[in-house]
């Protein structure tokens, strides 16, 4: 990480915190906030986060690492959410789990080697009828094989 980098990263955890240090249960959404803003949860992060709270370097871990949303390294520039619920299973889903690792080079919880893509297990996207599906940044997509993934995937490399 550059110094520029780190020191914009360190100013917005610095915000994060003074936008949340006075909410009551500050903790969840002051993480959320470090995540959006940094696109990981760091070591320095938690530290800051611990003495401005008040809290334990422990307590504050252990919150990150409990939920699989906090990522505790940089992501990739987009996130893709595979549905593993039971009804997107019983269409495909498995095959599609398997072409997404494949396409990807990556397992869940993982980022490409390009740094395009982190790839992620969701236990349902709310779209049972349609399934299986995925959730690519912000956009639900039904219906998904291996060919629709690849044509997704390929539209997301495409911007920036």
């Amino acid at each position: 990480m550059t110094q520029d980098a780190a020191a914009e990263a360190d100013d917005a955890i610095g915000q994060a915190i003074e936008e949340h240090r006075a909410r009551r249960g500050p903790l969840l959404p002051l993480l959320h906030a470090v995540q959006e803003r940094c696109g990981h949860v760091s070591d320095a992060a938690v530290a800051r986060i611990a003495q401005a709270l008040n809290l334990s370097r422990a307590d504050v871990h252990g919150v990150v690492s409990f939920y699989d949303h906090f990522r505790r390294t940089p992501g990739g520039r987009h996130s893709v959410c595979v549905c593993r619920a039971e009804a997107c299973q019983a269409v495909g889903g498995r095959a599609l789990e398997a072409e997404a690792r494949r396409q990807l080079g990556t397992s869940f919880g993982g980022t490409s080697a390009d740094g395009a893509f982190s790839l992620h297990a969701v236990y349902c996207l709310g779209n049972c009828a349609a399934g299986p599906s995925v959730l690519i940044d912000d956009e639900l997509h039904g219906r998904v094989d291996g060919a629709r993934l690849a044509g997704l995937l390929a539209e997301r490399r495409a911007r920036p």
